[in-house]
């Protein structure tokens, strides 16, 4: 009777046991990335188009990063003056924004716990400048940081912006 008890305690233990592990690993998969990158680039896409004034099917986005920081461009597909003239004043925009560390847009888009926007919004004067420039079809902004941590931060901060922005957007 005695060796009957324990046997059944010790298969109750190791059913439990089983039983938890199997419930910690369904617990801890994550969500098919697929499915949920699909979802966040539509909820970037919709957010965005609030706060960007050019048509995202009419633009070519890119964030190339380098040594001191990055580049980021938005062109007019087909040189259309209007979408070029949006793009301009939009990325003008930014810059005066950016340079005051008021990241609000691309939190809007993106959420307040974007990678690497903190750390650009925390950038102490001098440490992060971001200047404007007219392209023929569009326009860019150069980021630059003498500061490992900050050059880090853009990257970081790049590297959302693709992933968010997906079709939308290239390193390129």
């Amino acid at each position: 009777m005695i060796f009957a008890q324990r046997t059944h305690r010790l298969m109750l233990a190791l059913a439990c046991l089983a039983l938890s592990c199997a419930a910690s690993s369904l617990a801890a998969a994550p969500e098919t990335p697929a499915s949920a990158d699909a979802q966040r680039q539509q909820d970037v896409r919709e957010k965005g188009s609030l706060v960007m004034p050019f048509s995202l099917e009419q633009t070519h986005h890119t964030f190339e990063k380098n040594d001191t920081g990055g580049v980021q461009r938005v062109r007019a597909s087909n040189a259309d003056a209007d979408q070029v003239a949006m793009i301009r004043s939009h990325l003008h925009s930014i810059e005066k924004a950016f340079s005051a560390r008021d990241f609000s847009a691309p939190a809007h888009i993106h959420g307040a716990a974007m990678p690497g926007m903190a750390e650009m919004k925390a950038a102490a004067p001098g440490e992060l400048t971001v200047s404007y420039h007219d392209l023929d079809d569009g326009a860019e902004l150069d980021y630059v940081s003498r500061a490992p941590a900050t050059i880090a931060a853009i990257h970081q901060w790049f590297d959302a912006q693709l992933a968010d922005h997906g079709r939308d957007a290239t390193s390129r």
